[in-house]
Protein backbone atom coordinates (compact mmCIF):
# COMPACT_ATOMS: atom_id res chain seq x y z
CA UNK A 1 0.00 0.00 0.00
CA UNK A 2 1.01 3.80 -0.50
CA UNK A 3 0.84 6.19 1.95
CA UNK A 4 -2.79 7.11 2.57
CA UNK A 5 -2.13 11.04 2.09
CA UNK A 6 -0.99 10.37 -1.41
CA UNK A 7 -3.03 9.52 -4.19
CA UNK A 8 -2.83 7.06 -6.12
CA UNK A 9 -5.26 7.32 -8.73
CA UNK A 10 -6.36 4.40 -11.49
CA UNK A 11 -8.96 3.30 -13.53
CA UNK A 12 -10.97 0.60 -12.13
CA UNK A 13 -14.43 -1.68 -11.91
CA UNK A 14 -15.80 -3.25 -9.21
CA UNK A 15 -15.14 -6.58 -10.51
CA UNK A 16 -11.12 -5.54 -9.75
CA UNK A 17 -11.60 -4.72 -6.50
CA UNK A 18 -13.91 -7.87 -5.56
CA UNK A 19 -11.64 -10.34 -6.62
CA UNK A 20 -8.30 -8.28 -5.68
CA UNK A 21 -9.50 -8.10 -1.59
CA UNK A 22 -11.25 -11.79 -2.06
CA UNK A 23 -7.81 -12.96 -2.84
CA UNK A 24 -5.89 -10.79 -0.45
CA UNK A 25 -8.71 -12.34 2.30
CA UNK A 26 -7.65 -16.13 1.69
CA UNK A 27 -10.00 -17.15 -0.96
CA UNK A 28 -7.77 -19.19 -3.46
CA UNK A 29 -10.05 -20.83 -5.84
CA UNK A 30 -12.48 -19.83 -8.63
CA UNK A 31 -14.73 -22.22 -10.27
CA UNK A 32 -17.15 -20.71 -12.57
CA UNK A 33 -19.62 -20.72 -15.55
CA UNK A 34 -19.29 -17.26 -17.68
CA UNK A 35 -22.41 -15.11 -17.65
CA UNK A 36 -23.50 -11.63 -18.29
CA UNK A 37 -23.21 -9.13 -16.19
CA UNK A 38 -20.88 -11.17 -14.10
CA UNK A 39 -18.19 -12.33 -16.84
CA UNK A 40 -15.47 -9.39 -15.40
CA UNK A 41 -15.31 -11.31 -12.30
CA UNK A 42 -14.80 -14.31 -14.30
CA UNK A 43 -11.81 -13.17 -16.05
CA UNK A 44 -9.96 -11.16 -13.65
CA UNK A 45 -9.86 -14.10 -11.15
CA UNK A 46 -8.32 -16.05 -14.14
CA UNK A 47 -5.49 -13.80 -13.67
CA UNK A 48 -5.46 -13.40 -9.61
CA UNK A 49 -6.14 -16.73 -8.22
CA UNK A 50 -4.28 -20.10 -7.63
CA UNK A 51 -6.52 -21.94 -8.96
CA UNK A 52 -9.17 -21.35 -11.56
CA UNK A 53 -11.30 -23.55 -13.56
CA UNK A 54 -13.97 -22.51 -16.08
CA UNK A 55 -16.91 -25.44 -15.27
CA UNK A 56 -19.34 -26.55 -18.41
CA UNK A 57 -22.51 -25.36 -16.32
CA UNK A 58 -23.48 -23.54 -13.04
CA UNK A 59 -24.82 -27.00 -11.41
CA UNK A 60 -20.48 -28.40 -11.99
CA UNK A 61 -20.07 -25.28 -10.58
CA UNK A 62 -21.08 -25.70 -6.88
CA UNK A 63 -20.48 -29.47 -6.97
CA UNK A 64 -16.71 -28.52 -7.95
CA UNK A 65 -16.85 -25.83 -5.59
CA UNK A 66 -18.04 -28.10 -2.49
CA UNK A 67 -15.02 -30.70 -3.24
CA UNK A 68 -12.66 -28.46 -3.02
CA UNK A 69 -14.28 -26.93 0.25
CA UNK A 70 -13.82 -30.37 1.34
CA UNK A 71 -9.70 -30.23 1.07
CA UNK A 72 -9.36 -26.87 2.57
CA UNK A 73 -9.69 -24.49 -0.04
CA UNK A 74 -11.86 -21.13 -0.05
CA UNK A 75 -13.62 -21.32 -3.41
CA UNK A 76 -15.63 -18.19 -5.50
CA UNK A 77 -17.73 -18.00 -7.96
CA UNK A 78 -19.61 -15.28 -9.68
CA UNK A 79 -22.84 -15.31 -11.40
CA UNK A 80 -26.22 -13.73 -12.21
CA UNK A 81 -29.68 -14.81 -11.21
CA UNK A 82 -30.01 -17.70 -14.27
CA UNK A 83 -27.17 -19.37 -12.96
CA UNK A 84 -27.54 -19.18 -9.82
CA UNK A 85 -31.23 -20.71 -10.26
CA UNK A 86 -29.29 -23.49 -11.27
CA UNK A 87 -26.67 -23.85 -8.32
CA UNK A 88 -29.82 -23.32 -5.58
CA UNK A 89 -30.01 -27.16 -5.27
CA UNK A 90 -26.10 -27.76 -4.40
CA UNK A 91 -25.81 -24.82 -2.18
CA UNK A 92 -28.45 -26.00 0.22
CA UNK A 93 -26.02 -29.15 -0.31
CA UNK A 94 -22.54 -26.97 0.44
CA UNK A 95 -24.91 -25.44 2.93
CA UNK A 96 -26.03 -28.66 5.03
CA UNK A 97 -22.55 -29.60 4.65
CA UNK A 98 -21.39 -26.95 6.56
CA UNK A 99 -19.00 -25.72 3.70
CA UNK A 100 -17.24 -22.37 3.47
CA UNK A 101 -17.75 -20.71 -0.18
CA UNK A 102 -18.58 -16.95 -1.73
CA UNK A 103 -21.32 -16.59 -4.08
CA UNK A 104 -20.81 -13.34 -5.90
CA UNK A 105 -24.36 -12.13 -7.42
CA UNK A 106 -24.70 -9.74 -10.31
CA UNK A 107 -28.12 -8.45 -10.46
CA UNK A 108 -30.10 -8.11 -13.61
CA UNK A 109 -33.26 -7.67 -14.72
CA UNK A 110 -35.67 -10.47 -14.99
CA UNK A 111 -37.54 -12.70 -14.95
CA UNK A 112 -35.71 -15.98 -16.58
CA UNK A 113 -33.21 -14.71 -18.52
CA UNK A 114 -35.07 -11.30 -18.74
CA UNK A 115 -32.66 -8.69 -19.97
CA UNK A 116 -28.60 -9.93 -19.66
CA UNK A 117 -27.40 -6.04 -19.98
CA UNK A 118 -29.96 -4.30 -17.90
CA UNK A 119 -29.65 -4.03 -14.22
CA UNK A 120 -32.15 -4.35 -11.23
CA UNK A 121 -32.36 -5.41 -7.88
CA UNK A 122 -34.93 -7.90 -8.44
CA UNK A 123 -32.87 -11.21 -6.59
CA UNK A 124 -32.93 -10.24 -2.38
CA UNK A 125 -36.23 -12.26 -1.83
CA UNK A 126 -35.06 -15.50 -3.29
CA UNK A 127 -32.09 -15.32 -1.41
CA UNK A 128 -34.10 -15.10 1.71
CA UNK A 129 -35.65 -18.00 0.81
CA UNK A 130 -33.18 -20.42 -1.20
CA UNK A 131 -32.28 -22.62 1.34
CA UNK A 132 -35.07 -25.76 2.26
CA UNK A 133 -36.99 -24.85 5.88
CA UNK A 134 -35.89 -21.04 5.50
CA UNK A 135 -32.48 -20.91 6.75
CA UNK A 136 -29.89 -17.67 6.34
CA UNK A 137 -27.24 -17.92 3.77
CA UNK A 138 -25.51 -14.25 5.04
CA UNK A 139 -25.69 -11.90 1.93
CA UNK A 140 -23.53 -8.72 2.03
CA UNK A 141 -24.51 -5.84 -0.43
CA UNK A 142 -22.16 -3.20 -1.45
CA UNK A 143 -23.19 0.28 -2.41
CA UNK A 144 -19.85 1.94 -3.51
CA UNK A 145 -16.41 1.11 -4.55
CA UNK A 146 -14.95 0.55 -0.89
CA UNK A 147 -17.58 -1.98 -0.14
CA UNK A 148 -16.47 -3.63 -3.08
CA UNK A 149 -13.32 -4.29 -1.33
CA UNK A 150 -14.14 -4.10 2.65
CA UNK A 151 -16.98 -6.27 2.18
CA UNK A 152 -15.10 -8.83 -0.29
CA UNK A 153 -12.94 -9.56 2.58
CA UNK A 154 -15.73 -10.11 5.09
CA UNK A 155 -17.49 -12.59 3.09
CA UNK A 156 -14.26 -14.37 2.77
CA UNK A 157 -13.58 -14.25 6.82
CA UNK A 158 -17.74 -14.53 7.44
CA UNK A 159 -17.43 -18.05 5.04
CA UNK A 160 -14.67 -19.33 6.81
CA UNK A 161 -15.38 -18.43 10.06
CA UNK A 162 -18.67 -19.73 10.05
CA UNK A 163 -18.30 -22.70 8.02
CA UNK A 164 -21.13 -21.75 5.47
CA UNK A 165 -21.54 -19.92 1.86
CA UNK A 166 -22.17 -16.26 1.72
CA UNK A 167 -23.33 -14.48 -0.86
CA UNK A 168 -22.00 -11.10 -1.74
CA UNK A 169 -24.45 -9.06 -4.15
CA UNK A 170 -23.69 -6.43 -6.11
CA UNK A 171 -25.41 -5.22 -9.82
CA UNK A 172 -24.49 -4.97 -12.93
CA UNK A 173 -23.21 -1.06 -12.75
CA UNK A 174 -21.31 -1.72 -9.71
CA UNK A 175 -19.12 -4.58 -11.56
CA UNK A 176 -18.88 -3.34 -15.01
CA UNK A 177 -18.29 0.63 -14.85
CA UNK A 178 -15.09 1.82 -14.89
CA UNK A 179 -14.46 4.99 -12.60
CA UNK A 180 -11.09 6.85 -11.79
CA UNK A 181 -10.80 5.72 -8.17
CA UNK A 182 -8.13 7.21 -5.59
CA UNK A 183 -6.62 3.58 -4.34
CA UNK A 184 -5.03 4.77 -1.36
CA UNK A 185 -8.71 5.14 -0.27
CA UNK A 186 -8.84 1.55 0.33
CA UNK A 187 -7.84 -0.37 4.12
CA UNK A 188 -5.54 -3.18 3.96
CA UNK A 189 -6.94 -6.61 3.70
CA UNK A 190 -5.90 -9.00 6.02
CA UNK A 191 -5.75 -12.82 5.30
CA UNK A 192 -8.14 -14.82 7.42
CA UNK A 193 -6.94 -16.92 10.06
CA UNK A 194 -8.02 -20.88 9.58
CA UNK A 195 -7.75 -22.65 12.60
CA UNK A 196 -8.36 -26.46 12.23
CA UNK A 197 -9.19 -29.15 14.74
CA UNK A 198 -5.87 -30.19 16.62
CA UNK A 199 -7.22 -31.87 19.71
CA UNK A 200 -6.28 -35.26 21.33
CA UNK A 201 -9.62 -37.20 20.45
CA UNK A 202 -11.65 -38.69 17.75
CA UNK A 203 -12.79 -36.07 15.35
CA UNK A 204 -16.27 -35.11 14.79
CA UNK A 205 -17.21 -33.37 11.84
CA UNK A 206 -19.85 -31.66 13.05
CA UNK A 207 -19.29 -31.41 16.88
CA UNK A 208 -18.86 -28.57 19.10
CA UNK A 209 -19.39 -27.44 22.21
CA UNK A 210 -20.50 -23.71 20.41
CA UNK A 211 -22.23 -23.00 17.29
CA UNK A 212 -19.29 -23.34 14.37
CA UNK A 213 -17.97 -26.94 14.30
CA UNK A 214 -14.03 -26.94 14.04
CA UNK A 215 -13.08 -27.82 10.19
CA UNK A 216 -10.89 -30.73 9.23
CA UNK A 217 -10.13 -31.38 5.70
CA UNK A 218 -10.38 -34.76 3.89
CA UNK A 219 -6.63 -34.51 2.83
CA UNK A 220 -5.28 -35.20 5.45
CA UNK A 221 -4.38 -38.70 7.54
CA UNK A 222 -4.76 -38.03 11.15
CA UNK A 223 -8.57 -38.30 11.07
CA UNK A 224 -11.33 -39.44 9.91
CA UNK A 225 -13.64 -36.90 8.17
CA UNK A 226 -17.57 -37.55 7.59
CA UNK A 227 -19.15 -34.71 5.33
CA UNK A 228 -22.98 -35.09 4.94
CA UNK A 229 -25.53 -33.22 2.70
CA UNK A 230 -28.71 -34.97 4.40
CA UNK A 231 -29.66 -35.15 7.59
CA UNK A 232 -26.97 -36.43 10.16
CA UNK A 233 -25.26 -36.33 13.87
CA UNK A 234 -22.04 -34.67 15.10
CA UNK A 235 -20.24 -37.44 13.20
CA UNK A 236 -21.74 -36.77 10.18
CA UNK A 237 -23.53 -40.32 9.87
CA UNK A 238 -26.59 -40.55 8.21
CA UNK A 239 -29.83 -40.52 10.52
CA UNK A 240 -33.64 -39.73 9.81
CA UNK A 241 -34.89 -37.64 12.99
CA UNK A 242 -32.64 -38.48 16.09
CA UNK A 243 -32.38 -35.43 18.45
CA UNK A 244 -28.46 -35.82 17.78
CA UNK A 245 -29.76 -35.12 14.27
CA UNK A 246 -32.23 -32.29 14.20
CA UNK A 247 -30.31 -30.25 16.98
CA UNK A 248 -27.17 -30.23 14.42
CA UNK A 249 -29.59 -28.74 11.54
CA UNK A 250 -31.26 -26.04 14.14
CA UNK A 251 -27.74 -25.28 14.64
CA UNK A 252 -27.12 -24.07 11.14
CA UNK A 253 -29.55 -21.96 11.43
CA UNK A 254 -28.38 -20.51 15.46
CA UNK A 255 -24.80 -19.89 13.92
CA UNK A 256 -26.08 -17.26 11.66
CA UNK A 257 -28.35 -15.91 13.72
CA UNK A 258 -26.22 -15.51 16.64
CA UNK A 259 -22.62 -14.48 15.01
CA UNK A 260 -24.27 -11.69 12.37
CA UNK A 261 -23.92 -9.16 15.03
CA UNK A 262 -19.96 -9.19 14.20
CA UNK A 263 -20.89 -9.22 10.25
CA UNK A 264 -23.35 -6.01 10.55
CA UNK A 265 -22.53 -3.39 8.13
CA UNK A 266 -24.56 -0.10 7.37
CA UNK A 267 -23.59 3.51 6.94
CA UNK A 268 -26.13 5.45 8.67
CA UNK A 269 -26.17 9.29 8.52
CA UNK A 270 -28.64 10.52 10.64
CA UNK A 271 -29.71 15.09 10.89
CA UNK A 272 -30.83 16.30 13.96
CA UNK A 273 -34.44 16.83 13.84
CA UNK A 274 -35.13 15.27 10.56
CA UNK A 275 -38.49 13.38 10.88
CA UNK A 276 -37.96 11.39 7.48
CA UNK A 277 -35.41 8.54 6.66
CA UNK A 278 -34.43 7.67 2.98
CA UNK A 279 -33.16 3.89 3.00
CA UNK A 280 -31.72 2.55 -0.09
CA UNK A 281 -29.06 -0.62 -0.99
CA UNK A 282 -27.15 -1.24 -3.36
CA UNK A 283 -26.57 0.67 -6.75
CA UNK A 284 -29.28 2.84 -5.93
CA UNK A 285 -27.86 4.05 -2.97
CA UNK A 286 -25.57 6.35 -4.78
CA UNK A 287 -29.16 7.98 -5.86
CA UNK A 288 -30.37 8.14 -2.45
CA UNK A 289 -26.84 10.12 -1.16
CA UNK A 290 -27.52 12.34 -4.40
CA UNK A 291 -31.07 12.85 -3.06
CA UNK A 292 -30.47 13.30 0.54
CA UNK A 293 -27.64 15.44 -0.21
CA UNK A 294 -29.93 17.85 -2.45
CA UNK A 295 -33.08 18.02 -0.10
CA UNK A 296 -30.67 19.08 2.95
CA UNK A 297 -28.76 22.10 0.50
CA UNK A 298 -32.51 23.41 0.13
CA UNK A 299 -33.16 23.27 3.86
CA UNK A 300 -34.92 20.40 4.36
CA UNK A 301 -34.15 18.04 7.36
CA UNK A 302 -33.76 14.07 6.47
CA UNK A 303 -32.05 11.32 7.46
CA UNK A 304 -30.20 8.58 5.15
CA UNK A 305 -29.75 4.83 5.96
CA UNK A 306 -27.63 2.22 3.95
CA UNK A 307 -28.00 -1.65 4.33
CA UNK A 308 -25.00 -3.79 4.15
CA UNK A 309 -25.52 -6.94 5.78
CA UNK A 310 -29.25 -7.79 4.66
CA UNK A 311 -29.60 -11.45 5.33
CA UNK A 312 -30.69 -12.50 8.38
CA UNK A 313 -31.61 -8.94 8.79
CA UNK A 314 -29.79 -7.25 11.65
CA UNK A 315 -32.44 -5.65 14.37
CA UNK A 316 -30.55 -2.14 14.48
CA UNK A 317 -32.14 -1.45 10.73
CA UNK A 318 -35.97 -1.61 12.17
CA UNK A 319 -34.62 0.29 15.98
CA UNK A 320 -33.50 2.96 13.39
CA UNK A 321 -36.46 3.11 11.30
CA UNK A 322 -38.69 3.24 14.21
CA UNK A 323 -37.21 6.89 15.24
CA UNK A 324 -39.12 8.54 12.16
CA UNK A 325 -42.32 9.31 11.07
CA UNK A 326 -41.98 8.76 7.62
CA UNK A 327 -39.74 6.39 5.81
CA UNK A 328 -38.70 6.31 2.03
CA UNK A 329 -37.29 3.08 0.47
CA UNK A 330 -35.67 3.67 -2.83
CA UNK A 331 -34.29 0.41 -4.90
CA UNK A 332 -34.73 -0.91 -8.46
CA UNK A 333 -37.65 -3.18 -8.43
CA UNK A 334 -41.29 -2.78 -8.56
CA UNK A 335 -42.16 -4.56 -5.06
CA UNK A 336 -40.06 -3.26 -2.18
CA UNK A 337 -37.75 -6.32 -1.43
CA UNK A 338 -35.64 -5.10 0.86
CA UNK A 339 -38.84 -2.88 2.88
CA UNK A 340 -40.55 -6.70 2.66
CA UNK A 341 -37.42 -7.95 4.06
CA UNK A 342 -37.55 -6.20 7.19
CA UNK A 343 -41.01 -5.72 7.94
CA UNK A 344 -42.96 -8.70 6.18
CA UNK A 345 -45.35 -8.46 3.50
CA UNK A 346 -47.40 -6.04 5.61
CA UNK A 347 -45.37 -2.70 6.30
CA UNK A 348 -46.79 -0.08 8.13
CA UNK A 349 -48.44 2.65 7.26
CA UNK A 350 -45.54 5.71 7.35
CA UNK A 351 -43.35 3.61 4.74
CA UNK A 352 -43.58 4.70 1.15
CA UNK A 353 -41.70 3.04 -1.97
CA UNK A 354 -39.69 4.35 -4.64
CA UNK A 355 -38.79 1.69 -7.56
CA UNK A 356 -38.18 1.50 -11.19
CA UNK A 357 -38.13 -1.40 -13.74
CA UNK A 358 -35.42 -1.55 -16.66
CA UNK A 359 -34.52 1.72 -15.60
CA UNK A 360 -31.87 3.00 -12.39
CA UNK A 361 -33.85 5.22 -9.90
CA UNK A 362 -32.88 8.65 -10.63
CA UNK A 363 -32.38 11.45 -6.87
CA UNK A 364 -35.17 13.10 -8.15
CA UNK A 365 -38.02 10.62 -7.85
CA UNK A 366 -36.70 9.85 -4.24
CA UNK A 367 -36.83 14.06 -3.65
CA UNK A 368 -40.31 13.78 -5.22
CA UNK A 369 -41.60 11.05 -2.57
CA UNK A 370 -39.74 12.89 0.32
CA UNK A 371 -41.74 15.69 -0.89
CA UNK A 372 -45.14 13.95 -0.77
Amino acid sequence: MQEKNKEQRVLIDGSRLIIESMARAGADTFIGYPITPANALYAYASQRLPIMLPAPDEITTLQWMSGLAITGKVPVTATSFPGLALMVESINMAYMMELPMVIVLVQRLGPATGTATCGAQGDLLLLKGMISGGHPVPVLATSDFEDCWKLSEQAVNMAVNLRTPVVLLTSKEEVMTQKSFNFNRLEEVKKVERKFFDKDCAYKTYGTDGLVPDFLPVNQNEHQVRFNASTHDQYGLLQHSSEDALNNTRRLEEKVNENIEHYTFYYYDPQKGAEELVVSYGISSAAAIDAVAGMRKQGKKVSLLIPKTLVPVPKVYKEIIEKYQKTIFAEENINNQLGQLIFGVEKPGNIRFVGGLGKMITPEEIIKEVAK
